[in-house]
């Protein structure tokens, strides 16, 4: 298909090799050949009559003008993207689409990780992927490069439509050997005791704990900070440090290692845990199926 003498295929091409600066990584991320992916950067030059990436030592960067078509490339797929999924028919039972999410480890072992199982009979050709939360997971869904955003309320776009998932009520976590923990945790216990705080991702975004934690100027000792919580049971057994975290992950650890809970000994806010998506998603079948299956899982597995 051409659009003014240009094969539209190159505008996704283009798309990558923008987001990855390097041939190779594009070539595999699209599934072609590097041949194939140098071949077409080759046709963009020569459409633009511009080098759009070029060798700077070790780095390939983009060109003003590749940078300049960059914004308006995305958007463009991403519209066209979202128009194809939502006129279309969904049928979980032979649909191959791929779903991209951004939500935590929290959300990824308790709600989607039992949510998959059910799918290798229900949905056995849907894919997800998941990417960890950062300070732009809303941007990445008004751009199209996510579907959905799992985050706590506090995290949102207020311009665009979210749902409640669940709420979540946090607790303190420890070796089960830890004597504080043996009747319950104490206020003192809490802040004397050294702690284990998780800010996620590569932007170290305080989890919804240390969040409230910090608004409420808990006077806890922070020894460790982690980027995720799958992380801190080992970071807690045979050690009199604590964690807050939420009580269905936390039960799941308990589960698995030998670490106790305990409530908070003071008040604190239960976390809502929402998905928000495009508004322009609105009527996307695909999208819709998915958001009630995380939420009939979020439900059964309730602590």
């Amino acid at each position: 298909m051409r659009f003014n003498g240009l094969d539209l295929n190159l505008l996704l091409a283009l798309q990558v090799l923008l987001e990855e600066r390097n041939v190779t990584r594009a070539a595999r991320r699209l599934n072609v050949s590097q041949p194939a992916m140098s071949a077409a950067l080759a046709r963009l030059r020569e459409y633009f009559q511009d080098d759009i990436l070029m060798a700077q030592g070790r780095q390939m960067v983009p060109t003003a003008q590749a940078q300049a078509l960059a914004e308006p490339v995305r958007r463009m797929l991403g519209e066209l993207e979202q128009l194809l999924t939502s006129a279309a028919s969904f049928d979980p039972a032979v649909s191959q689409r791929t779903f991209r999410l951004v939500a935590s480890d929290y959300i990824t072992a308790s709600v989607i990780g039992p949510l998959m199982r059910q799918f290798t009979q229900r949905a056995p050709r849907v894919r997800l992927e998941i990417m960890l939360p950062c300070e732009e997971a809303v941007q990445l869904v008004m751009e199209g490069q996510a579907d959905l955003v799992i985050t706590p309320e506090d995290f949102m776009d207020p311009d665009q439509p979210a749902e409640l998932l669940c709420e979540e009520r946090q607790v303190v976590v420890g070796w089960r050997e830890n004597p504080a923990l043996a009747g319950g945790i104490s206020k003192d216990d809490f802040q004397q005791l050294g702690h284990v705080a998780v800010h996620v991702g590569s932007n170290r975004v305080p989890s919804f704990a240390d969040r409230q934690l910090e608004r409420q100027g808990s006077a806890r000792r922070v020894e460790l900070t982690c980027g995720c919580f799958t992380v801190v049971p080992w970071l807690l057994c045979g050690t009199q440090r604590l964690a807050v975290m939420h009580e269905r992950m936390a039960r799941q650890m308990a589960a698995q290692f030998p670490l106790a809970l305990a409530p908070l000994p003071f008040d604190f806010p239960v976390m809502r845990e929402m998905t928000q998506y495009h508004k322009a998603r609105e009527t996307d079948e695909g999208l819709r199926w998915l958001r009630a299956q995380l939420r009939a899982e979020a439900a059964r597995t309730v602590p």
